[in-house]
């Protein structure tokens, strides 16, 4: 719970509780920390989650991931247009699924099966980018990041497992199959990342929302 208080509105890998409670053998710890989990999650103190959305932990197959219950329900309430004051930038493209109404601007605009579909995506991610920052909305160019962040991570990752998982259910690293489609659709994103990443008003912008 300490773990999860700490990161909210960011979920947590059961794998990661594990690792703290033991760091060499925490694999055999991974059905108590899934139990507890199931107990928590009955009780409403936590959220277990798959493919981004809230499951049944009694009958959650494969790899899940835990919120926080209150913090995520009232990130997800929050409308950060009204209320920029309360985004949180995070690491990486945590919280970029939960973020309105940014998110419902631009996950349809998000696409990374092919090279094509990759290309078609920055595009328009760019150009809604640039109404952010011509708008001076710095959570828009930020929530933009995290989306052609996510292009790439997401591409990278079926183009190194065909089947989208890195890890099998019992948290070992799964073989990899490469898919040379999704490495060329990963480029396209990492490409655009940087770009994003370097911008100068978006990093002056971020700058100021550190302070």
């Amino acid at each position: 719970m300490k773990l999860l208080e700490q990161r909210q509105p960011r979920t947590v890998c059961p794998s990661e509780v594990a690792r703290l409670i033991d760091a060499e053998g925490w694999r055999k710890w991974m059905p108590e920390v899934r139990a507890a989990a199931q107990r928590l999650s009955k009780r409403g103190r936590l959220d277990v989650m798959q493919k981004g959305k809230k499951v049944d932990p009694t009958g959650a197959r494969g790899p899940i991931r835990l919120r926080l219950a209150a913090a995520a329900d009232a990130y997800r309430r929050t409308d950060f247009r009204l209320h920029p004051e309360r985004y949180r930038v995070g690491r990486g493209e945590q919280g970029v699924l939960t973020a309105e109404p940014y998110k419902s601007e631009l996950l349809p605009l998000w696409r990374f099966k092919t090279e094509a579909d990759a290309k078609a995506s920055v595009k328009a991610l760019l150009a809604a980018f640039r109404r952010y920052r011509r708008d001076q909305d710095f959570v828009g160019m930020d929530m933009t990041r995290k989306f052609v962040q996510m292009g790439f991570t997401r591409a990278r990752r079926y183009a190194n497992h065909k089947s989208g998982r890195k890890y099998d259910e019992s948290g070992r690293v799964a073989p990899r199959a490469e898919d040379p489609g999704k490495a060329r659709a990963a480029a396209v994103f990492y490409r655009t990342w940087q770009k994003l990443e370097s911008d100068a008003r978006y990093r002056a912008a971020r700058a100021a929302w550190s302070k």
